[in-house]
């Protein structure tokens, strides 16, 4: 181990940063977190966030490295398709990708109880009711305020694991040459609920991410272990259909009644969950360098992305395993590692905030539209027949946890040329089982 660090503080008790301790104290580090919120495990999930989130390969192996692959597989619900939703309450079906292959919805708060408890467990230290005030970058020095009172706490490392508004980052914006990009997107979210039936059972098919896409908003709902599932509204904040417009009772059910009406006899509690639940923000961040002295930050503290390829917390659990591996591979040598981490996943990050962005789109606009869905049984047929060569962009992020994001999004730039030359094809929507494969997976070459 470098001598030199020895005694780690984490700020931020949240997902990514519960495993980084994990990973960390297995190491034989001395890991200390501090969390600005009370403890969730008694006081519940941290209020406005979603309660569940969908879990895929590159979230699953960190899991699965710090021993936790049992008990997260008796949380997940598997999920193989997409289901689309159209106005009249018609549906069409989407295969996340090869039989076999599926994400995971999960708890967001149990996933993270599970997540401090291994971490206690194994000896890490987590203090609540501690916010960072600041960050003394110089001195590797963090100031805390606890009960409006402020204390000094030394470290020889300090991560910071504390979310798109980080404290953390904060204190290096203040630094020179510190490049800082924030952009909220015009739409925000509501959570709303399908509850189970009477006797526990799920209303709709229970291993799918059932979408209502209707242009420029969509409604979307994965599911919950109890038989339930939660609903989350993607809506903008401003215009002629908005979280600004829909004020009455009656606006918001004739709203709903018109766009969703296959939805609305399964939420009977949809005017109390839509008038309660706050409208939250949606926002990306890009920061860099991640690195100032002996204090580094992950997850969505150098990097937040919008929720639409499911790809947030997956993100950051791979921030964790990559930072492991290289100290692995340099044998916990921070000088080596610290600038390596950031030099090497910057473009990855950069990567899938912008991938995130794109699907956004698509998941509104474009999966119930007959050319997106020939489109991708094509891209299908392709994968199914040249398995190394032809892969969808979403399996190469969503299965493919051994490629980086980076590489996933420029061999995804190739393929698309490749497939929109496809599609301008006539008459492809009707001949599109005949097409030559062969010939379009030699494009690629």
């Amino acid at each position: 181990m470098n001598k030199e660090i020895n005694n780690i503080t984490l700020i931020g008790a949240g997902l990514v940063g519960s495993l980084m301790a994990i990973y960390l104290k297995k190491r034989g580090f001395n890991v200390t977190i501090y969390e600005r919120r009370s403890d969730m495990r008694n006081t519940g999930a941290a209020e406005g966030r979603s309660i569940n989130l969908a879990l895929s390969n590159r979230g699953l192996k960190p899991l699965q490295e710090v021993g936790l692959a049992k008990e997260v597989g008796k949380m997940v619900i598997p999920m193989n398709r997409r289901v689309m939703h159209d106005v009249k309450g018609n549906l069409t079906f989407q295969p996340y990708g090869k039989e076999g292959q599926f994400i995971n919805s999960i708890s967001r708060g149990g996933l993270n109880t599970l997540l401090m408890n291994k971490a206690e467990e194994l000896g890490v230290k987590i203090i609540f009711d501690h916010r960072c005030v600041d960050i003394n970058l110089d001195n590797t020095e963090v100031i805390l305020e606890h009960n409006d009172i402020e204390k000094q706490i030394e470290a020889d490392l300090i991560i910071g694991t504390d979310g798109a508004y980080s404290a953390v980052r904060a204190a290096m914006q203040k630094t020179d040459r510190f490049n800082y990009h924030q952009r909220y997107i015009d739409h925000g979210y509501k959570e709303l609920r399908i509850p189970p039936s009477e006797n526990g059972a799920f209303h709709i098919e229970k291993n799918a991410l059932h979408i209502w896409p209707r242009g420029n908003y969509m409604l979307i709902a994965l599911p919950n272990t109890d038989g339930s599932f939660t609903c989350t509204l993607f809506f903008p904040f401003e215009g002629e259909k908005s979280f600004e417009t829909l004020k009455t009772n009656e606006e918001i059910m004739a709203f709903f009644n018109e766009q969703f009406s296959d939805a609305v006899p399964l939420m009977p509690t949809l005017l109390e969950d839509y008038n309660t639940n706050p409208a939250s923000s949606l926002m990306t961040v890009k920061s860099f360098p991640w690195v100032r002295n002996k204090t580094l930050i992950i997850g969505d503290a150098s990097h937040a992305i919008v929720p639409f390829y499911g790809q947030g917390m997956n993100s950051g659990f791979e921030d964790c395993r990559v930072l492991n591996d290289m100290l692995n591979e340099h044998k916990d040598n921070w000088d080596i590692v610290l600038p390596l981490f950031q030099k090497e996943r910057k473009p990855d990050a950069d990567a899938i905030l912008e991938l995130a962005l794109r699907n956004f789109i698509e998941m509104r606009d474009s999966v119930g539209d007959e050319n997106f869905l020939v489109r991708k049984k094509i891209e299908a047929k392709l994968h199914e027949q040249y398995p190394n060569k032809w892969i969808p962009l979403y399996s190469m992020v969503t299965f493919h946890e051994e490629m980086r994001y980076s590489e996933a999004i420029q061999k995804g730039e190739k393929q698309k040329d490749i497939m929109d030359k496809v599609m301008r094809q006539e008459g492809i929507l009707e001949n599109w089982k005949s097409v030559n494969l062969e010939s379009i997976v030699n494009q690629l070459d």
